[in-house]
Parts: C-alpha cells; sequence; structure tokens
C-alpha cells in the first residue's frame, strides 16, 4: 500500500475500532438522536404545524430529516474530540513525526468519523415509514450519498477546529458556538417560512441548510412536493459538497500549521 493509503486505511479502521469497542458510546449515538426526536416530535405534534410544510404533515414527519443530520453532527463532535485526547496521551505526535503527508492523516481521520455517522444515520433511516416517508431503494441509495457528503463536511470542519486545541472543555466550547448553531439554523427545528428577515439570511448562508434539504429531496423522490419549499436537490448537492471540501483544505491546512 502506498504511503498516502497506508496511514489512511490505518486510522480509519482505529476510528472503527475504537467507537465499537466501547459499548456506552455505541447506545449514546443511536438513543440519543432518537430520545430528542420522541421528546421533540411527540411535545409539538398537537401544538406546532411547519409553516410552509404540505397539509397533514406532523412534526415527527418534519423533524426527521433534521434528526438523521444530527446524528451526523453528533458523531462528527463526538469522534473528533479523539484529535484533543490523542494529543494529551502523545499518540497524535508519534504520527505526526512519521514520513507520511498531514493530508493523509486527516483523511484518515475525518472518511473514519464519517463512516461512523453514516452507519448510524442508515441503522435509523428504516424508522422513516413510521411518520409517513416511503422509503424506495433509489431513495436509501441518494440519501446515503448525501449523508457521506454531510457527514464528511461537518467531520472536516470539526477536525479543523480540534487541531487548533488543547483541552477538551475548550472543544465542547467551541463545537457548541459552531455546530450545533448550524444545525438548529439549517431547517431541522423549524422551516425558513415565517422565519425573520435576519434569521432567513443566516440560514440561506448555512451550508447545512442545503444538506439537509438535500436529504429531504432524496426521501421524497416519489413526491417531490413532500419535501417542502426547500432548495432543489441538484444546487444542494453542489452546495453541500463544495462545503466538504473547502472543510477538508481547511482541517489539511490547520494540520499542517500544527507543531508536534
Amino acid at each position: 500500500m502506498s504511503p498516502f493509503l497506508l496511514p489512511v486505511a490505518t486510522l480509519w479502521l482505529r476510528e472503527m475500532v475504537r467507537f465499537f469497542r466501547q459499548r456506552s458510546r455505541v447506545v449514546g449515538a443511536l438513543v440519543q438522536p432518537l430520545v430528542f426526536w420522541l421528546l421533540l416530535g411527540g411535545g409539538l405534534q398537537g401544538s406546532f404545524r411547519p409553516p410552509g410544510a404540505p397539509a397533514g404533515m406532523g412534526y415527527g414527519e418534519y423533524s426527521y430529516p433534521g434528526i438523521l443530520a444530527m446524528v451526523l453532527l453528533f458523531t462528527a463532535i463526538f469522534a473528533t474530540i479523539s484529535v484533543v485526547e490523542d494529543r494529551q496521551r502523545g499518540f497524535l505526535q508519534g504520527v505526526l513525526v512519521a514520513p507520511v503527508p498531514r493530508s493523509s492523516i486527516v483523511l484518515g481521520q475525518a472518511l473514519g468519523c464519517t463512516t461512523l455517522g453514516v452507519v448510524q444515520g442508515l441503522v435509523l433511516l428504516p424508522l422513516a415509514p413510521l411518520v409517513g416517508i416511503p422509503l424506495t431503494v433509489a431513495a436509501i441509495l441518494q440519501v446515503a450519498g448525501v449523508m457521506v457528503l454531510v457527514a464528511f463536511g461537518l467531520t472536516s470542519l470539526s477536525l479543523a477546529i480540534a487541531w487548533q486545541l488543547d483541552s477538551t472543555q475548550g472543544f465542547h466550547a467551541i463545537m457548541t458556538l459552531v455546530l450545533l448553531p448550524m444545525w438548529l439554523l439549517s431547517g431541522a427545528f423549524f422551516p425558513t417560512a415565517g422565519a425573520p428577515v435576519w434569521l432567513l439570511w443566516a440560514m440561506r448562508v448555512n451550508p447545512l441548510t442545503y444538506g439537509l434539504a438535500a436529504i429531504r429531496r432524496c426521501l421524497y423522490l416519489g413526491n417531490p412536493s413532500g419535501a417542502g419549499p426547500v432548495p432543489a436537490l441538484a444546487p444542494s448537492v453542489a452546495v453541500a459538497a463544495a462545503f466538504a471540501g473547502l472543510a477538508f483544505l481547511a482541517a489539511v491546512a490547520m494540520a499542517v500549521r500544527k507543531r508536534v
């Protein structure tokens, strides 16, 4: 295997092994989004109808794509915190002195976290019919592809931040200020329809808005109107792909700048 691909495969495998050996992490990664979904969907089902949503859509159905995005978001946060922990334990210093490109190190970390997020999202995908979203093979494949882009972008952004921090407390603080607002302003919790002008513009410039819109469009392949007033699929995928590429380049730049 080439000097570039070997560290990529090694770090990817390390993320897989470390995740599945921690049972509490596996349970938390799957149960936490479900708890959010049940509480939000159940609590707001009878009192809130998403503005601009198709007639008959309940809040549980509206919030389901946002829960898939939350899975990818939380995976990006919890998985990339290992960068800070690896630095504190000395593992990262050993990796950095190895004669391999730092871009391969970042790619291995990003692909590992992306794989974990997509797998967890696919585990929750069969729940879609329970809220009235019919699934087809084409829809599942397209949703999986979009989740790869979204997860890779969120993970790369988290890595770009984690490479510059030396404490887990600081990492959590930055993640709370950056990634969580991205999810809240993506249309996962409330749609753009009816939002104030300043909030509407914040949602429009948020790259996760387009990633979530692409997930919605793919889930409603057979019924495009069911996705609601969200951006079209092609431009949404293009924005998600551009964000993933730029975030990865930023993560590589941060890794290159970081001294051993």
